[in-house]
């Protein structure tokens, strides 16, 4: 409850059962003449159902549980009703050797696998996100410096989004490199797939300053709009290289008047897709009703997105190729022998 951004903070920990703990005064047991033993055969005789014997009949058997009367099992005050040896063969009241000590006890114990569990949920505070406050909870967790035999774990979406954000570097870099892939074998070519995938980065910035612009959450929804834009934006850089090649291996264009051509020639389409993608994401990022503050950064992150790659790979495309042309001109020049 301390931890700042949260609220609502509840326990599945109902301690409400009450319990009576039985403690053996040692001293006055020893004073007495009382074997611990003897105190220990009282009680089990007297509340624990202790099975002492077995009735054979000749169809059936019966077992003899030794108990107290369940009239003087209903309070822990009338166990002053028990006695024990002492020394001398007299009978000393239970309660001269023993004391109460009262408390609660839960009323169930939950398990999580085969451990006992107690969960702690909480619901955020408006413009705090679920990041900050996982970090804040387990710095809490780790200052109360808690037994090595307990340990701590999110659940929930808590865990869902630890999950998703520690696999999420993963499968970016999964997808560069099969993007490279794909378009190395499609151009036929080691560095064009790099002026391709220079795209995304664009993409990725344009997508994070738009969800801090608007204030909304990086959550997972906004990181697969990030991952989507991967796929959309791509589309730019492959429409001009895939012009200004073709330029120059038909009709044998230098690298500055195929990918000026590209860039005249692949404007229009290249505008059109993008606005297309763009109009297609807007009803997500303004939508209104249930659960549209969930779907909102999804569309906020396309949006931005596409916003920011469209003005900038239209200029750092060509520059990009054209660097790239040049790397590949220079090795063909050195592997020409003098």
């Amino acid at each position: 409850k301390g931890v700042p951004g949260i609220e609502d903070v509840t326990s599945d920990q109902d301690r409400a059962g009450p319990q009576a703990n039985v403690v053996i005064d040692r001293d006055a047991a020893s004073r007495l003449g009382v074997p611990i033993s003897a105190i220990d055969n009282a009680l089990n005789n007297a509340y624990s159902q202790r099975q002492v014997s077995i009735i054979y009949t000749q169809r059936n058997q019966y077992r003899v549980v030794l108990e107290t009367l369940p009239a003087l099992q209903t309070d822990p005050v009338l166990l002053d009703r028990l006695y024990v040896p002492g020394t001398g063969g007299r009978s000393v009241p239970i309660t001269s050797v023993v004391r109460l000590e009262r408390s609660t006890a839960p009323l169930a114990v939950r398990h999580q696998g085969q451990f006992p569990a107690a969960s702690v949920s909480f619901n955020l505070l408006p413009g705090t996100s679920q990041g900050d406050a996982i970090r804040l909870v387990e710095e809490k967790a780790r200052s109360l410096r808690m037994p090595e035999g307990v340990r701590t774990q999110f659940a929930g979406n808590a865990q869902m989004l630890q999950k998703s954000l520690s696999t999420q570097p993963m499968l970016i870099g999964a997808a560069f490199i099969a993007i490279y892939i794909v378009l190395g074998v499609l151009y036929e070519s080691l560095l064009h797939p790099l002026t391709i995938i220079s795209t995304l980065p664009s993409a990725g910035l344009g997508a994070v300053l738009a969800v801090l612009a608007s204030g909304s959450d990086l959550n997972v929804l906004a990181i697969i709009g990030i991952t989507l834009l991967m796929g959309i934006v791509k589309k730019n850089g492959i429409m001009l290289v895939d012009f200004a090649l073709e330029a120059e291996r038909e009709r044998g264009l230098a690298p500055e008047a195929a990918i000026l051509e590209a860039c005249q020639e692949r404007f229009r389409p290249i505008i059109m897709t993008t606005l297309a993608a763009l109009l297609g994401a807007v009803p997500l990022a303004v939508a209104s009703g249930t659960g549209s503050e969930f779907r909102r950064p999804l569309g906020i992150a396309i949006c931005g997105g596409l916003i920011v790659s469209q003005v900038l790979t239209l200029y750092t495309t060509p520059v990009i190729y054209l660097a790239l042309e040049r790397l590949t001109g220079k090795r063909r020049l050195a592997a020409v022998p003098a």
